[in-house]
C-alpha cells in the first residue's frame, strides 16, 4: 500500500468450491462469477480445475479497490494477474500481499456503469473465445 495513494472500497471477491454454475462464465480465466444480491458488492467465484488463475486468486476471498493512478499503485508489488482492460475504460491488477490478493482498479466509470457493462457482456473478461 502506497502511503501517498488513496484505496477506495469497490468490491469484495469471494471463491466457492461447490455449486455456483449460474452467472456470468469466463472461458480465459476458467470460472464463472455471480453477483450477491445483497446492498453491498460481493461477487461469488468458482473456478475450473484448470483454471490459469492464480492459486490464491482461485483459493483466498479478495478485496478491490479503486485507485487513482493503476500503474503506481502496482509499482514495486508481486503482480499475480494483469494488469488489463475487462471492461473499456476499466483497468485491474491484482497483487499479492503477505499471501491474500488485492485487486487494484483504475476507472472513471460508476459502479453502476461498470456493473451493467459487465452483466450485459460488454465486457472482453465474459466474452466466448
Amino acid at each position: 500500500m502506497k502511503k501517498h495513494l488513496q484505496y477506495d472500497f469497490h468490491h469484495l471477491g469471494i471463491p466457492v468450491s461447490d455449486g455456483l454454475q449460474d452467472g456470468s462464465y469466463s472461458q480465459r480465466a476458467g470460472m464463472y462469477t455471480a453477483d450477491n444480491p445483497g446492498q453491498f458488492l460481493v461477487q461469488w467465484h468458482r473456478f475450473e480445475v484448470d483454471s490459469p488463475l492464480h492459486h490464491l486468486i482461485r483459493t483466498v476471498p479478495h478485496v478491490a479497490f479503486k485507485v487513482a493512478d493503476l500503474l503506481e499503485a502496482i509499482r514495486d508489488e508481486e503482480v499475480i494477474l494483469g494488469p488489463y482492460e475487462p471492461i473499456d475504460g476499466f483497468f485491474v491488477a491484482m497483487i499479492n500481499d503477505a499471501g491474500v490478493p488485492i485487486e487494484l482498479i483504475q476507472t472513471e466509470l460508476t459502479d453502476d456503469e461498470v456493473w451493467r457493462k459487465a452483466r450485459s457482456g460488454e465486457g472482453r473478461l465474459y466474452q466466448a473465445e
